[in-house]
């Protein structure tokens, strides 16, 4: 199982009333992760639209386990759960990188799909990229 981690340092402007970052925000954190481990492998969505694919969210689900704050240095960590032949599920788990406590859990489901939005196989160079076996 390959993982892929993305760092950030939480920003004031992210943060509610009650000082903690807000629960919306982690959607931000999430794809910024996703989206660096796109970037690790090669792969841009410039690049996947020119190939004919682009992969798309379907559901995220998100377990918040303890507050960050202003400041806070966060590590993601980002990798593949399972995989069939359209779709798959990443695992996202955000954690603070001073005491290495997990703060958030996600499940994020996904589908390659056409340039129309038709679900296609997932390409073999991303399957490749994730360390993929696709489930039968």
């Amino acid at each position: 199982m390959k993982v892929f981690e993305a760092r950030l340092t939480v920003r004031s402007y992210e943060c509610d009333f009650y000082g903690h970052v807000n629960n919306a925000v982690y959607l931000n954190y999430l794809e910024f992760a996703r989206m660096e481990a796109l970037f690790q492998e090669g792969f841009t969505l410039e690049q996947m639209r020119r190939d004919g694919y682009l992969v798309v969210i379907r559901r995220i689900e998100i377990d918040y386990k303890y507050p960050v704050t202003m400041g806070d240095a966060l590590v993601i960590k980002t990798f593949v759960e399972k995989s069939g032949k359209t779709s798959g599920t990443f695992v996202q788990q955000i954690f603070r990188e001073e005491d290495q406590r997990l703060v958030a859990d996600a499940r994020v489901t996904w589908v390659f799909t056409n340039l129309a939005g038709k679900p296609i196989p997932i390409p073999l160079a991303v399957r490749r990229a994730f360390d993929m076996v696709e489930e039968t």
